[in-house]
């Protein structure tokens, strides 16, 4: 078995010479699933993080109309990035629930990656599953893949070549990695103690669209999400608390 597959095998420290990255996601919440502890570990450390998100989550909570929603939950996602000390919050406004990958949404992506000109690029699960028969939802799968393609796009001055006619966006070909979060097949983990308790705070920020989706005490269901997801993630990390990664190199 590689370790990508080997669901026993220990994971590789992720890369720490870089200095930007940019998190490309659908949803508010879906880098706070998680992630967050890791982002918050390399705000520390000096690192420049952004966040790009397809849509603002307005088809995400039953009992309020898209009208009514997509501004609550854009307050909350700038509430939840400024607690683990992101400023850059930006929506691409594709339509929640009905995101399409092609190259209307690679286009954007890429556009972002040149204005950010990242070397690393982040993003969630764009694979069928979660695991086994746990169905993913279309727009992760689209923007995940969407954005794997995009940080090579971004470097080719041939595709999308109005990016530089319109928007003055010069190629930027720096990105390195992609790093897929989520993923049924991690490859690399962070360390997720230093920001561990920030992430959860982080997704608490997320409150009113918790609070329909849960019974549980909001702030009881983000810590036994997060803090459980970091200890089992920690059994392939050194017995460290972790966020995991699939890195795709470039």
């Amino acid at each position: 078995m590689t370790e990508a597959t080997d669901p026993s095998a220990q994971l590789a420290p992720m890369p720490e010479d870089w200095q930007r990255a940019l998190a490309v996601v659908a949803h508010p919440d879906d880098l706070e699933y998680g992630c967050a502890a890791a982002i918050a570990g390399w705000v520390d450390g000096g690192r420049e993080v952004a966040y790009l998100l397809a849509t603002r989550g307005e088809a995400g909570i039953d009992t309020l109309s898209p009208a009514e929603c997509a501004p609550l939950r854009e307050r909350e996602q700038r509430a939840s990035a400024a607690v683990v000390g992101v400023s850059v919050v930006e929506f691409l406004d594709h339509r929640d629930g009905v995101v399409e990958y092609g190259t209307a949404l690679r286009r954007d992506i890429a556009a972002a990656v040149r204005r950010h000109r990242p070397e690393l690029v982040v993003t969630l699960n764009h694979r069928d599953t979660w695991g086994g028969t746990h169905w993913n939802t279309p727009d992760h799968r689209a923007v995940g893949r969407a954005t794997l393609d995009a940080a090579a796009d971004a470097g080719n001055r041939w595709i999308f070549p109005e990016l530089i006619e319109e928007q003055g966006l010069e190629p930027w070909n720096g990105v390195r990695w992609v790093a897929v979060a989520g993923s049924t097949s991690p490859t690399h983990a962070v360390d997720a103690t230093p920001g561990l308790e920030r992430s959860v705070a982080s997704l608490l920020a997320h409150r009113t669209y918790i609070e329909v989706l849960t019974d549980e005490d909001p702030e009881a269901y983000c810590r036994d999400f997060l803090v459980g997801s970091a200890e089992e993630a920690g059994r392939r990390f050194g017995g460290r608390p972790a966020v995991t990664f699939e890195l795709f190199a470039r």
